[in-house]
């Protein structure tokens, strides 16, 4: 018996849930509002300490720190209603996802990658964003 309740509490840590992308995508619409309210910390309690995030300019933001740092100056500079449609959640392991989806700041359309894992107690986390324009398309010849 002894032997058998670690397993059993590491069972219940890590169980998944009916819909697996459903915890993903509450720690995402927990990152747009904490953009959108400004609150420097419920943005770092959503970030592991080493994510980074490449923004569609081109800039890295490599830490906790620079990310809230940074999204903080960037909601601050274009105050813009920001949305995250997510389209896809990919559980590549039981502690990491990737989640795409449709960002749209103002009458900006831009696309997102974020990364997320799951920490000890079994809370995902961002690790890493990815935001991007869409390329043009260029006509055929």
């Amino acid at each position: 018996m002894k032997f058998l309740i670690p397993h059993l509490v590491a069972a219940a840590m890590f169980a998944q849930p009916a819909n697996p992308s459903l915890p993903v995508r509450e720690v995402i619409q927990k990152y747009i509002q904490a953009r959108e309210t400004r609150d420097a910390k419920a943005l770092a309690a959503l970030f592991t300490e080493d994510a980074d995030q490449l923004v569609s300019d081109g800039v890295w933001r490599k830490g906790r720190e620079a990310l809230v740092k940074g999204t903080l100056e960037s909601s601050n500079s274009n105050d813009a209603h920001r949305t995250i449609e997510v389209q896809t959640v990919r559980l590549l392991t039981p502690r990491i996802a990737i989640a795409d989806g449709r960002y749209t700041l103002g009458k900006r359309v831009m696309w997102t990658t974020i990364i997320l894992t799951r920490d000890g107690g079994g809370a995902w986390l961002i690790a890493g964003i990815r935001n991007m324009l869409p390329a043009l398309q260029t006509p055929a010849k």
